[in-house]
């Protein structure tokens, strides 16, 4: 079994060295990939688990996210999670994002986060934009923080060398490779184990990997934050858990814009619970939150 290991570790570590010469991550395929992440998020924090998120497109220097349907949204939601996954990225601390009307040209929303700014002021907080057809733009002014392999500068000859001793020596190691990977464990192993990581909450079912709630009729898809405050909440069952101890915990922060934004989290988190009218998520004014099992 350690010469399966060593044999596998080998053939990966070689494999993904190969593959870090002959092919590069470009900035633009990143950034795209956050954006359709933050898409994905934003959706969910609006219920929808079902419409999609559009192609991205970049215009004019602009990275355009646009969406299946029409729908209304909180500004502090659409910051909040724009930093988020930027900031996890590590793609910007730096750009600007407009909301528009679909094919009109017309900016009804606007924000920027500059590199100094930890906690940017947004208008039209606590105010919902009707239903309509929007665009976001995102126009990414610093990209120095870019995450992506470093190709090793090297003259022609010596980078063609280089690749074709790569690709000589994983030739080599393919056959073992694949033998490697036959010996691997069945997958049916790795799928009870998933399913012992389901807890029973009253009526439902929560599975923190996949960030999931089941009912006997249907799933319930949780956005990161969601299932984290859930997990949080079922680990200290009738517990009254202060606004700050929430926030240090779930988001690392106290500051003013992430404990308005926790309200909004709470208030998702509540409709998804209704499933079970049994579980609660009770106000307990001026300090808190208590999670509590009726």
């Amino acid at each position: 079994m350690i010469f399966v290991k060593l044999f596998r570790s080998l053939f990966i570590s070689l494999l993904m060295l190969w593959g870090a010469d002959l092919y590069a991550v470009t900035q633009d395929q990143q950034i795209k990939v956050a954006l359709r992440q933050i898409g994905h998020e934003f959706l969910l924090e609006l219920d929808d688990s079902t419409s999609r998120v559009l192609p991205i497109e970049k215009i004019d220097g602009r990275y355009a996210l646009r969406f299946e349907r029409p729908f209304s949204f909180m500004p502090d939601v659409l910051h909040f999670l724009t930093w988020k996954v930027l900031t996890d990225a590590k793609i910007s601390a730096s750009y600007i994002v407009e909301v528009e009307r679909c094919g009109t040209n017309q900016v009804v929303h606007s924000f920027e986060v500059g590199p100094a700014e930890n906690d940017s002021s947004v208008a039209c907080q606590g105010r919902t934009f009707p239903e309509d057809c929007y665009e976001f733009f995102y126009t990414v002014n610093d990209t120095t923080n870019f995450n992506t392999f470093e190709s090793i500068k090297t003259n022609p000859t010596d980078s063609s060398q280089k690749n074709s001793s790569s690709v000589y020596f994983l030739l080599l190691l393919l056959p073992i490779g694949l033998v490697v990977f036959l010996l691997l464990k069945p997958k049916k192993k790795k799928q009870q184990k998933q399913n012992s990581d389901l807890i029973q909450m009253g009526q439902l079912q929560f599975d923190p990997k996949r960030m999931m709630l089941h009912t006997q009729s249907e799933s319930i898809e949780l956005s990161g934050k969601e299932s984290e405050l859930l997990m949080l909440f079922y680990t200290n069952e009738s517990k009254t858990l202060e606004r700050e101890f929430i926030l240090n915990q779930v988001w690392q922060d106290t500051g003013e814009y992430v404990g308005r934004t926790l309200d909004v989290f709470i208030s998702k988190l509540r409709k998804k619970l209704e499933a079970d009218p049994n579980l609660k998520i009770i106000n307990i004014r001026g300090v808190g939150y208590k999670f509590v099992k009726d």
